[in-house]
């Protein structure tokens, strides 16, 4: 049996067989707990293994995967409703230079917020209808840009129905964003 000591990747742990204490049968209640989380917990104490094993389950790219990945763990034999249902754009705020001036440091905010909205554009580009413009002297117009991307594929795909919903986690510095997919499909 190998065990994942330092690998907090929920996908690596499952595709490469390591030990995986199962603790997915907490999603429902996080769920049920509200729309913005914060976990707390000491170092090495797996808020970040806790955050990837989230990604996974939500993303709604890597919905051919949910079998693989969940279907012997107890969420995956009673899955909740908004499974693979998500689209995620990972934060890593430990990354943005504290150092400097107020304006080193927003442009060092910037600059890694820029860095994630890329990555998250090129990761969704084939479900994405529409383009995400990257600003570099403004980190929250691109965010702006996502929003509208996504609320734009959406709303082309779903119609006039669709309510545009935001989540976060948040764990010592690092942030998931999520929007979620409506819950019912063009007929």
């Amino acid at each position: 049996m190998k065990f994942p000591y330092g690998i907090c990747d929920f996908r690596e742990i499952i595709t490469e067989n390591y030990f995986y204490a199962d603790r997915t049968d907490r999603i429902p209640v996080i769920e049920e707990a509200g729309k913005h989380l914060l976990f707390l917990r000491p170092r090495r104490f797996g808020k970040s293994l806790l955050l990837s094993m989230l990604e996974n389950y939500y993303d709604v790219a890597k919905t051919d995967e949910f079998e693989h990945l969940f279907g012997h763990l107890a969420v995956g034999k009673n899955p909740a409703p908004k499974h693979s249902r998500y689209f995620v754009m990972k934060w890593d705020f430990s990354a943005v230079d504290p150092q400097g001036d107020a304006g080193q440091i927003r442009q060092t905010l910037y600059d890694h917020i820029n860095g994630c909205i890329e990555q998250f554009s090129v990761y969704y580009r084939d479900m994405l209808n529409y383009d995400i413009r990257i600003d570099p002297s403004n980190a929250l117009r691109s965010f702006q840009s996502v929003l509208t991307a996504i609320q734009g594929t959406l709303l082309s795909e779903y119609g006039s129905r669709l309510r545009l919903r935001t989540y976060s986690l948040v764990s010592a510095g690092f942030e998931r964003m999520i929007w979620e997919e409506p819950a019912f499909r063009a007929e």
